[in-house]
């Protein structure tokens, strides 16, 4: 968290409620909210960010569970990485789960939520390529009581802003009831940032396999034809087995696809090459890819 208390002229709001919250915001738009404070609290210490006033979400109840809907999951923005990590969540959603276990340290899974990982939108974001496969929804709150929902990724892409006084109040996700993966490249031993990850979930009813790669662009990457070839080679209605030599094609596909080779030159010129971290990249996308559809179709 930080060891710097707020400035005396700051003001500090501690709401009971999601729309109270809203209030807060409305009231004082300089104000910045704030849950585990893990990136934001980093950003005040740092002197990259002097906020106007903090409007505290940690009081908020309702945003902290999960409910069933629909045939979907409604999880709370407030959700701790280490409460989804625990094994009742991760029976629910486990791609979800892994990602949260992945996160970094017990600190960091301790006060980190899952709305927060959404809103700070980092390309590292552990969680946001497993949202992005899930195609999973936004419930936003707004003045007046108002709400809408919006894509997860059409967020993370700047499709669609968050308004004034806004704030993110649950993640709508479908329950597939299959399996689901999360893998990620660190570079170094344990904990620590995603240099690349991949997030990977089965969904029979729809006999559609989605995959998400998160921490080589500025946000999670579909590769759309690599899950639709994929999706047209598993036997549904089988075992659900592939032969190495098509998962070693799946992974080599979504690689390609989220990291590409320079287009050809227009003046006729030797076309280049992608440099040798470009290209080790590839290769960990690829692999992870690879493991990530051999570990859900095991």
């Amino acid at each position: 968290m930080t060891t710097h208390a707020p400035q005396a002229s700051q003001s500090v709001t501690l709401p009971a409620s999601l729309d109270e919250a809203v209030a807060a915001l409305a009231a004082m738009p300089a104000a910045v909210p704030v849950a585990g404070g893990t990136d934001l609290m980093a950003a005040v210490n740092s002197g990259l960010l002097r906020p106007a006033g903090l409007v505290g979400l940690g009081r908020i109840s309702e945003i902290r569970g999960w409910q069933y809907q629909d045939g979907h999951a409604l999880l709370g923005a407030g959700l701790t990485l280490a409460r989804m990590g625990r094994p009742d969540f991760a029976a629910l959603i486990p791609g979800l789960a892994a990602a949260a276990r992945a996160a970094g340290p017990p600190q960091v899974r301790n006060a980190g939520t899952l709305g927060g990982n959404i809103v700070t939108s980092a390309p590292t974001g552990d969680t946001l390529p497993v949202l992005a496969a899930l195609e999973a929804n936004l419930v936003v709150a707004g003045p007046g009581g108002a709400r809408r929902e919006i894509p997860v990724s059409h967020l993370l892409a700047g499709r669609e802003m968050l308004r004034p006084g806004e704030l993110v109040g649950y993640v709508r996700v479908p329950l597939l009831h299959a399996p689901q993966t999360f893998l990620k490249a660190t570079g170094r031993t344990g904990p620590g940032r995603a240099t690349a990850s991949v997030a990977l979930v089965l969904d029979p009813a729809r006999r559609g396999v989605r995959c998400a790669v998160g921490a080589v662009a500025a946000m999670p990457l579909r590769p759309l034809e690599a899950e639709q070839w994929v999706a047209s080679i598993i036997d549904w209605d089988g075992e659900r087995k592939l032969v190495p030599e098509a998962l070693a094609a799946f992974g080599d596909y979504v690689a390609a696809a989220c990291i590409p080779d320079p287009p050809p030159p227009q003046d006729g010129t030797e076309p280049q090459t992608l440099p040798p971290a470009a290209l080790h990249l590839r290769r960990t996308v690829a692999a992870l890819a690879r493991r990530a559809l051999g570990r859900a179709l095991s």
